[in-house]
C-alpha cells in the first residue's frame, strides 16, 4: 500500500505512525489471541522436537493468560542441536555467499509480511506497547537485510592482495573470510526479535550454522522468527531452535566442544560468567557479549528544555525502562534544574500505564515477578535515601492487579555515592542529580562500569566536547526522539564500551559482520615461463 511504503518504521519515527498501522495491528491481535495456549516444539535438524517437561508461558499483562506451552529442553537436547548444526555446516559454509544472501533476504521479507501478527504476539509476551513491538520486528528484518547488504558491498569479503616480488616466480595472494562453524545465539527477553535475529542473521549470511536459545520468559517470538528462517528455504540443520533454562540447556551450549562462536545479550553478571566459562575451551573462540548499561544524559543550561524533557521521558520509560540503553541517570546543570525537573515530573505523570495492546498506553508491565519485586525494593531504598518525585508504586487493584505493572518513577536528592547511581536496575526508575558544570556531569557520567549509550542537550558549541569525552558506544545530542535510545541498523549502530560489550564493534554497523568470520590467506606460486 502506498501509505505503508512511504512510512519507514524505526524507533525514531514510531511516534508519528499512520492510522493504517493501528488498524492492521488490531486485526492481527484478534487473530493471534485465537491461537493462545498452543504447544510449540523445539526445532533440531529441521524436525520438531518435544521434551518430557514443559514451560508454560504466561503473559505479564495478566498472568492468567496462557500464551503457549514450550519445551523444557535438557542438556541432551542441547547436544543434539549442536550435532545437527555441525552436520549442516560443511554444505552451508560452501554455499555461494550470493545464495545465502538471497535466502536471508527471503526470511526478512517474511518478517515484513508477518509484521503485525508477530508484533501482536510480542506485545502479549513481553509487555511492549504496540509501536515498540512492531519496531522490534521491523528492526529484526532490517538487521538481517543490513547484514546481507554488507556482504554484498564487500563482495563476499574476497580481496586480492599484493603479489610477492619473487624473481622467476609468480606469487599471488587473496584474502578470504571464512565462517567459524556452529554459532550459538543466546538472546534476552527485552528484544527477542532484534537481539535474536540480528546476530543469527549475521552468523548465517557469513556461512555459520546456528543454534538459537532464547530467554525462558520470551520463547514465542524467537520461535516465530525461526519459522521464518525455515519457510525461507534455509536448509534443515542450519538453524536450530531450543528452549529451556539457561543453567541447563544454555550451559550445555556454552560448554559444547562444537561451539565455534557465541553471541550473548543480557546482564553484565551473566555475561562475565559466560566469558569465564567459555575460556575453559580447547582454544580461544570468538565471543560477542552485548551487556548492560547505566546510561546518563547531561543537560546543559543552554538546552532546549522541551526537547530534553520529551527525549528523557521517552528513553527512561520506553519498554518500562527494560532497555540496556534506557536513560537511568539524569544530570542537570543547576541553572535549569528546577525548571526541567518540573517538566519531567509533569510529563511522566501523563504517561498511561496499562494493557500495552491498547493504542493509548505507553507503559505495559515489567517482565516477571522477580522484576516486580526488585522494583518495590528499589523504590523503598529510594524513599529512604532520596526523594521520589513521582511514581514509586505498583498497581494492585482493578484490571492491572493480575499483571506486573509498576509506575514510572523519578527520584532526586539521592547522594551520588549511593549504589543505585551505578547499579543497573532495568526498570522504570530514573534518578536525577544536580550538577554545577558539564565537567562535573561528565565525571559522574563516566564513573560507572558501563559504557553503552549517552545523551546530551545543550548548545551546538558544547556538543563536540561532550561527545568527545563520553565513554560510550553510542552518543546522542539534542534528540527529542530519545535521549539515550533509538539505535537502528545503518543509522545508529548499537554497542558498548567497558562492561557493556566485548568487541568494540556495534551491531548494525560497518564493522560487525567480520566478527562472525576468520581470515584466510590463499597464496599460490608458479614458476614464470
Amino acid at each position: 500500500m502506498e501509505s505503508e511504503k512511504a512510512f519507514q518504521l524505526t524507533y525514531a519515527t514510531m511516534f508519528n505512525s499512520p492510522e493504517e498501522l493501528h488498524t492492521r495491528y488490531a486485526q492481527a491481535l484478534a487473530k493471534i489471541k485465537a491461537t493462545l495456549g498452543r504447544e510449540y516444539p523445539m526445532m533440531i535438524g529441521g524436525k520438531p522436537v518435544f521434551s518430557e517437561q514443559k514451560l508454560e508461558n504466561h503473559s505479564p499483562i495478566n498472568t492468567d493468560i496462557l500464551l503457549g506451552i514450550f519445551q523444557k529442553g535438557t542438556a541432551e537436547h542441547g547436544r543434539a542441536a549442536m550435532e545437527a548444526a555441525q552436520k549442516a555446516f560443511p554444505a552451508w559454509s560452501r554455499t555461494p555467499w550470493q545464495e545465502r544472501v538471497a535466502l536471508l533476504r527471503k526470511a526478512a521479507a517474511l518478517l515484513d509480511e508477518r509484521l503485525f501478527e508477530i508484533g501482536a504476539a510480542m506485545t502479549l509476551e513481553v509487555g511492549k506497547n504496540r509501536m515498540e513491538s512492531l519496531g522490534d520486528v521491523s528492526e529484526t528484518a532490517d538487521l538481517i537485510r543490513y547484514a546481507c547488504s554488507q556482504m554484498e558491498a564487500k563482495h563476499g569479503y574476497i580481496v586480492q592482495m599484493g603479489n610477492d616480488p619473487l624473481s622467476g616466480f609468480q606469487s599471488t595472494n587473496v584474502s578470504v573470510m571464512r565462517p567459524y562453524g556452529v554459532w550459538v545465539v543466546i538472546s534476552p527477553f527485552n528484544f527477542p526479535g532484534a537481539l535474536t535475529g540480528g546476530p543469527a542473521g549475521a552468523a548465517l549470511v557469513t556461512g555459520n550454522t546456528v543454534v538459537i536459545k532464547p530467554a525462558s520468559d520470551t520463547s514465542w517470538m524467537p520461535c516465530l522468527l525461526s519459522q521464518c528462517f525455515h519457510d525461507a528455504g534455509i536448509p534443515d540443520g542450519v538453524v536450530n531452535f531450543v528452549t529451556g533454562s539457561g543453567s541447563v540447556i544454555g550451559q550445555a551450549l556454552i560448554d559444547s566442544p562444537l561451539t565455534a562462536g557465541l553471541t550473548f545479550t543480557g546482564s553484565y553478571g551473566v555475561g562475565m560468567n559466560i566469558y569465564r566459562s567459555f575460556a575453559a575451551g580447547k582454544w580461544v573462540r570468538p565471543l560477542v557479549l552485548e551487556l548492560g548499561g547505566k546510561n546518563a544524559v547531561i543537560v546543559s543550561r543552554h538546552a532546549n528544555l522541551d526537547d530534553a524533557a520529551t527525549g528523557i521521558i521517552r528513553s527512561a520509560f520506553g519498554l518500562q525502562g527494560q532497555k540496556c540503553s534506557a536513560c537511568s541517570r539524569i544530570l542537570i546543570e543547576d541553572a535549569v534544574y528546577d525548571d526541567l525537573v518540573a517538566r519531567l515530573v509533569e510529563g511522566t505523570r501523563k504517561l498511561v500505564l496499562g494493557d500495552p495492546t491498547e493504542r493509548t498506553v505507553y507503559l505495559g508491565p515489567v517482565i516477571n515477578k522477580a522484576a516486580y519485586r526488585d522494583y518495590q525494593a528499589f523504590c523503598e531504598d529510594l524513599s529512604q535515601h532520596g526523594r521520589i518525585l513521582t511514581g514509586g508504586k505498583i498497581a494492585t487493584e482493578g484490571p492491572l492487579a493480575k499483571g506486573y505493572f509498576c509506575q514510572p518513577t523519578l527520584a532526586d536528592q539521592l547522594p551520588f555515592e549511593h549504589p543505585l547511581w551505578k547499579q543497573e536496575m532495568f526498570l522504570p526508575i530514573s534518578t536525577i542529580g544536580r550538577i554545577n558544570s558539564l565537567e562535573e556531569g561528565m565525571q559522574i557520567a563516566n564513573s560507572v562500569d558501563y559504557g553503552l549509550t549517552a545523551g546530551f542537550y545543550g548548545s551546538e558549541d558544547e556538543i563536540a566536547w561532550v561527545q568527545d569525552h563520553f565513554e560510550a558506544g553510542v552518543t546522542y545530542a539534542n534528540r527529542p526522539q530519545g535521549a539515550t535510545t533509538g539505535a537502528w541498523p545503518g543509522f545508529q549502530p548499537f554497542g558498548g564500551w567497558k562492561g557493556s560489550g566485548s568487541t568494540g564493534k556495534n551491531a548494525g554497523g560497518v564493522y560487525y559482520l567480520p566478527l562472525y568470520m576468520r581470515e584466510q590467506i590463499l597464496n599460490r606460486v608458479r614458476r614464470s615461463s
